[in-house]
């Protein structure tokens, strides 16, 4: 069974190492269901396993790396990478375009493991049959369902209202804790909400091309992430905490 066409590129890349987060969720989770493309995944691992072997692959030539390491191109201006954040540097010319196209709007704070994660959880749910186990746009059906499946109770506002329906709930795990995903919608955009216990990092930032706003509340730490804007999500928070909690958004 061969491998889909618009696949064949991501996988190269998952095998090197090159994808980000976000592409390397999204392959990872075609691949569990496609047998063409799980064969070749198996078979670029493979020819890369042969190529790493002793015998095969050549070691560069001191004499040639020392020339390489000496060229103006690479010794000019060194200090200049050192300006970007380190999420950055690493990646082909496209994917640094549109990072710095990025950082224009973004503070510059490195990402963290938890960014990572919420940014690979949103994308995993955005594939067919992720998105919700439960359905539905009442309040009532989602918030007792988490009853019994979490030791916490997140609370689950409806803002339809505001222009932010709510999809139904899931399930899902950051750092290893299970936590409560609400799912709303945004016209055609799919707005994740995470909640679990405790105080966690806050602030807005942008990872992979997706908008993250985390705060806390109520001794619940609430991530939000999504492919709106920043500005959009900013108001998402501010309709969930006012409708949720009655309070002014810090």
């Amino acid at each position: 069974m061969p491998a889909c066409t618009d696949q064949e590129l991501l996988l190269g890349g998952l095998v090197d190492g090159e994808l980000d987060a976000a592409n390397t969720a999204m392959v990872e989770a075609h691949v569990a269901r496609c047998d063409g493309c799980r064969e070749e995944l198996e078979r670029l691992q493979a020819i890369r396993n042969l190529l790493a072997a002793d015998g095969v692959r050549h070691a560069t030539p001191s004499a040639l790396a020392q020339r390489i390491a000496g060229l103006p191109e690479l010794s000019e201006k060194p200090a200049r990478r050192h300006l970007l954040p380190g999420w950055l540097v690493p990646g082909a010319a496209g994917a640094l375009a549109a990072s710095l196209a990025l950082a224009t709007f973004t503070p510059l704070t490195s990402a963290s493991v938890v960014d990572e994660q919420l940014v690979s959880s949103h994308v995993r749910s955005l594939q067919p049959g992720h998105l919700t186990d439960v359905q539905t746009t009442s309040q009532h059906i989602v918030k007792p369902w988490f009853n019994g499946r979490i030791d916490f109770a997140p609370p689950v506002p409806e803002l339809a209202p505001q222009g932010f329906p709510l999809a139904g709930g899931r399930l899902d795990s950051i750092e290893g804790k299970t936590v409560a995903a609400i799912v709303y919608h945004r016209r055609l955009h799919t707005v994740n909400l995470y909640v679990w216990p405790g105080d966690g990092q806050v602030g807005r930032r942008t990872q992979e091309g997706f908008a993250i706003d985390q705060w806390n509340d109520g001794g619940l730490h609430f991530a939000a992430v999504s492919d709106i804007g920043p500005a959009e999500l900013d108001q998402f928070k501010t309709a969930f905490r006012t409708t949720a909690y009655s309070t002014v958004p810090r």
